[in-house]
Parts: structure tokens; sequence; C-alpha cells
């Protein structure tokens, strides 16, 4: 996992290079009917919720790409555990969705390419309120504690996972977070962030278990370093005279 185009980094919203050509990402198919069932499994790493190739990228990137699948990063009840940070600031948690560009026949074709994965990203906070979409996933974490376990889950409006303003967001090249590490990854990291109750954050990170039969915290890895590659912004990012606080 060597590599000079290594994920997460820190986002330096100062050194974010606003670029008018990032278009608001568009999300297609993502809302579900409740009888599409999908697997949610403990792969010993983290929660990995499959997908249905019929979620697609239909705007903000150049290619086409669909859904492979979603899986989150946490911390503990100790601190935070976001992958990517934000001026130095470690988020609670982090949501990936996963998607492939359709021109390779699957995900495992893909991910050796350098255009072959798009990864949305999108930090979690603890709010007031339950959130409904997040609570899908959390309600089933009892039923796949052990490393391997899996349980079908009904479909639901996967948008709803992550922020209702797509517009916003950082834009770099860089890797898979774990190994095998390939650095064909296309990152998209929204800029609002979704928010859980107390409740539903503490469940997340105190559920399942990990290989070694402990728990299953701070599966995140550490930032890695730029070497010179730029993060764009949709949006202007850098204090001017146009830009009023709040």
């Amino acid at each position: 996992c060597g590599g000079t185009k290594q994920s997460p980094i820190n986002v330096d919203t100062a050194q974010a290079i606003f670029s008018p050509d990032l278009r608001p990402i568009q999300l297609s198919g993502y809302s579900l009917p409740a009888n599409q069932l999908l697997k949610l499994k403990n792969n010993g790493h983290t929660v990995v919720l499959e997908l249905p190739d019929s979620l697609a990228l239909a705007g903000g990137y150049a290619q086409q790409y669909r859904a492979a699948q979603l899986h989150l990063h946490w911390g503990s009840p100790a601190g935070p555990g976001s992958e990517h940070t934000v001026n130095g600031r470690r988020f609670a948690a982090e949501i990936h969705v996963v998607h492939y560009n359709t021109k390779y026949d699957s995900f495992t074709e893909a991910m050796v390419h350098p255009d072959g994965l798009a990864v949305l990203g999108a930090f979690l906070e603890v709010g007031h309120g339950e959130n409904q979409y997040y609570h899908e996933i959390l309600k089933h974490l009892h039923e796949i504690q052990e490393v391997g376990q899996e349980t079908l889950v009904p479909g639901f409006n996967i948008a709803g996972l992550l922020p209702a303003n797509l517009k916003l967001y950082f834009h770099y090249n860089g890797s898979l977070t774990t190994p095998p590490c390939y650095q064909t990854v296309k990152w998209t990291i929204f800029n609002q962030t979704m928010l859980l109750s107390h409740h539903q954050m503490s469940v997340l990170v105190s559920t399942l278990k990990s290989p070694e039969d402990e728990l299953l915290q701070n599966n995140y890895r550490p930032v890695q370093s730029l070497h010179g590659r730029q993060v764009l912004a949709s949006f202007q990012t850098s204090p001017s005279v146009k830009h009023t606080p709040g």
C-alpha cells in the first residue's frame, strides 16, 4: 500500500482549488423497493451493504459508474473515526458508496484500471433525533455481530444515506483505503454532513466483532500524504470579498 496517490487524505480547504467544471452529483435508481432484499455483511473490517448495479451515477462524473456496495468507517466511544479529515478535523464516522466504471464488466475488473472506481464519501456526526435511513442498516447490526455473518435487509432509499446537497463537494484522485490499496479511485467527499442520534452512533461503534473477537472499532486508515496532488472543490472555499461568514 505504498504509492503516491493513497487515501484517505486531509482536505485543507484553503488549498482546495475551485473548479466550476465540477457539476452536481446525480444519483439514479437509488430508491429501492422494500421487496428487493440486500445482503448486509460483517466482513471483519466493516459492515458492507451490497448494492444492485441498477444504482448509478447519472451526473457529476464524465464517465458512467454503477454501484457495487457501501460500507462505513467509525471510531469508538472514546473518539471519532472518519477516514478523511477536513482542516485536520476528524468526524465521528464516514460512509463510502463504491461504484465501478460501466465500461468494465465487474467491480473486480474495474478496480485495477486508473478510471475504474468512483467513491462517494460523506461524514457522519451526532445530532438530534434518529436518522430513519441509517436505521434501516443499524437495526440489523446485532444479526451480524460475528465475522462472516450476513443478513438480508429490505430495500430502501439509499440516497437518504447521503447529504441532500450533492452540489458541494471535494474531488481528488486516490486509492482504496484497504489492501490492495489500488490507486484507481476518483473520490467525491461531500461538504454537508449526515446526522445520527447519539444512540445510533453508539450502536455503530459497539456492536460488531473483529476477527480477534473484540469489538470492531477505529477501523479507519490514517491520512496519507498528498504528494503534490490537487484537491478540487465544486464551490468557493477560500474567503473572498463576496463571501459572507456562516
